[in-house]
């Protein structure tokens, strides 16, 4: 098969992992070429995420490198198995892959949390909040990509919220900016409390009181893997969103999140708070 014009970023990141465990190994490229018998421009393209690999010659790969964490390699091995169309290909070509990367991460997530300061996440908006959300953006997208944004960001939530552990971190900033106006906010809000209800889902506020907060101010995901190795940050940024792997980066988003969490009101106190809120639109 052609090498890949355009990996997607859960395929960069099989090769990062392929990558990390030849140098951990001291090995160069020629040399696991020479171990499990490919061409070293083979090597090359898998680390890159140009090319595939399959399962057997992973953990091929794998033992050459002397690799001893058995789940990280059974993880990678069942990474490197998947096939067929996820319902994000649809949109391949109608949307920036950016929108098809963090579908991805969502999908093959095991857990994810959100920790948000300027808007509530897109897992949790309402239609018209992301639209009004979308419409901020310079210079203005035209109706039909407004539209199937917005179409996309809603989709979303119907894979996301199957059972798995989902925690939502909202500063009292991100529920109180009002894009779309005081109506779209009240419903976004009403529809937080709807979905706080739901299983696995756990939404906490952080209030103004709090006197600081970790990190500079960006709204941040983080999707765990089968293994923490595999775990995956996120931050949106007016660009597109920027993924991170290295583990010193996740080392310190994990550590973020775990500040906001002794912060952060009980999903109970969290409910009473954003009903508090409602009632001022309503006042």
């Amino acid at each position: 098969m052609p090498p890949r014009i355009s990996p997607t970023v859960r395929q960069l990141r099989l090769g990062i992992e392929l990558r990390k465990m030849r140098e951990l190994a001291g090995m160069t490229p020629l040399d696991m070429a020479a171990a499990i018998g490919i061409d070293v421009s083979k090597v090359s393209q898998m680390e890159k995420g140009k090319s595939g690999i399959s399962a057997e010659r992973l953990r091929s790969w794998a033992s050459a490198a002397k690799c001893t964490s058995t789940a990280l390699v059974d993880a990678l091995a069942n990474q490197a198995q998947e096939r067929g169309k996820r319902w994000f290909d649809e949109y391949r070509g109608r949307l920036p892959n950016g929108f098809l990367d963090i579908a991805e991460m969502e999908h093959y997530a095991s857990g994810l949390v959100n920790w948000a300061t300027t808007y509530v996440p897109g897992l949790l908006q309402t239609s018209a909040y992301a639209s009004a959300v979308f419409s901020r953006i310079k210079p203005p997208l035209p109706r039909h990509e407004l539209d199937t944004r917005t179409a996309f960001r809603i989709m979303r939530q119907q894979f996301a919220f199957d059972g798995r552990p989902y925690v939502a971190y909202l500063h009292e900033a991100a529920l109180r900016m009002q894009f779309g106006g005081p109506a779209v906010l009240r419903t976004q809000l009403l529809s937080l409390l709807d979905d706080s209800q739901r299983a696995g889902v756990h939404i906490r506020a952080i209030p103004f009181s709090v006197e600081t907060f970790p990190g500079a101010g960006e709204n941040l995901a983080i999707a765990f893997g089968k293994v923490p190795e595999l775990d995956t940050a996120q931050i949106d940024q007016t660009p597109g969103p920027q993924f991170m792997q290295a583990e010193a980066e996740l080392n310190m988003y994990r550590n973020m999140v775990a500040e906001v969490e002794g912060t952060a009101l009980t999903p109970e106190r969290s409910r009473d708070f954003i009903y508090g809120i409602i009632k001022e639109l309503e006042g």
